[in-house]
């Protein structure tokens, strides 16, 4: 497995739809910052926004493009001058609600997609450190306006068929269409993040990574056995490179050295472990490679921010609450 696979599997990452709006020009909508173990995102099935957040200048997105804030930042999307001229009408949808504001039938009229990934009982700061604070993914042509159609069989083609089976079941609202969504949803987070990697994104972080194919000898052992006591010149020699080379093709790609981003993988599993095994904190630490349970202890309240007795109670008191609906998240 590559390093997305083996990412996604470790951590499980479910999705929902919360809005589907129609917009006239003026429009905006305004998110403020997320909850730490959520990642919002918007998906425009039609018209043109304009994504602002303090991460960077703003951006332009066109039909069948997909963005999301792994760090969760606070951010606006909005079209034209000024403000909306009259409230937004509210109705009920499949599982969703839709929003309507303006000439929703005009010529330049937005369709858009807002909802929300979900981290299992998992430490999930390999993806949030190692993503971008903004990531825009260009889906593909969706309509008769934007870029040439992605060639068939492509990252692109296969991210535009995905969001415009979206477009067709949320509109169509027939039953099973919030089962169906929600599993799309998670679906379009996998799809996302491979076509990011596999566009120009971000040069340092999990994306980079994802495109550096000799550094992935290091990390398939680093996910595969987390309890051994990887030296860099071990690592270096499944690459087959210099302890040098590899210390350096490594920090240029993550953005960090190899020794922490072993941590966050060693951290990610053991935080796994304690939420759905009744292991003790010293075997759960032993697993990943500590024999020390205090140090064990130390480096997982550095990494996670909680300690392991901690982050135990709050994933199985999480994993509780999500047995209800999640709808009062929105």
């Amino acid at each position: 497995m590559n390093l997305l696979d083996r990412l996604l599997t470790l951590i499980p990452v479910t999705g929902q739809l919360d809005f589907r709006c129609h917009f006239g020009a003026p429009w905006r909508i305004d998110e403020g910052r997320s909850a730490d173990s959520q990642i919002v995102w918007h998906l425009l099935l039609s018209g043109t926004a304009t994504v602002a957040s303090g991460d960077g200048p703003p951006v332009v997105m066109t039909a069948g493009d997909i963005v999301m804030f792994p760090t969760g930042d606070a951010h606006s999307l909005s079209e034209g001058e000024g403000g909306p001229t009259e409230p937004p009408r509210f109705e009920p949808g499949a599982g969703f609600t839709i929003v309507r504001q303006g000439n929703d039938a005009g010529a330049d009229a937005a369709d858009v997609l807002c909802g929300r990934f979900f981290f299992g009982p998992v430490p999930y700061g390999l993806l949030q450190t190692y993503l971008p604070a903004r990531m825009v993914v260009r889906g593909g042509r969706l309509g008769a306006h934007g870029d040439e159609a992605p060639a068939p069989g492509s990252i692109g083609d296969r991210l535009a068929r995905l969001i415009a089976l979206m477009r067709d079941e949320t509109m169509a609202q027939e039953p099973g269409c919030e089962a169906l969504v929600g599993n799309l949803s998670g679906a379009l987070f996998a799809m996302t993040l491979r076509a990011a990697s596999e566009g120009e994104g971000a040069s340092r972080g999990l994306l980079a990574l994802a495109r550096e194919p000799r550094l992935q000898p290091a990390l398939a052992a680093m996910f595969d056995a987390p309890e051994r006591t990887w030296s860099l010149p071990d690592l270096a020699s499944l690459c087959h490179m210099s302890r040098a080379t590899f210390s350096r093709r490594f920090d240029e790609a993550a953005g960090c050295s190899a020794h922490d981003f072993l941590a966050e993988i060693r951290m990610a599993i053991a935080g796994r472990k304690l939420a759905s095994t009744t292991a003790s904190v010293a075997d759960v630490g032993e697993s990943v490679g500590y024999q020390s349970d205090a140090a064990f202890q130390r480096v997982f309240k550095k990494v996670v921010g909680v300690t392991p007795a901690q982050w135990r109670t709050r994933a199985r008191q999480t994993h509780e609450a999500d047995q209800s609906p999640r709808k009062a998240a929105a």
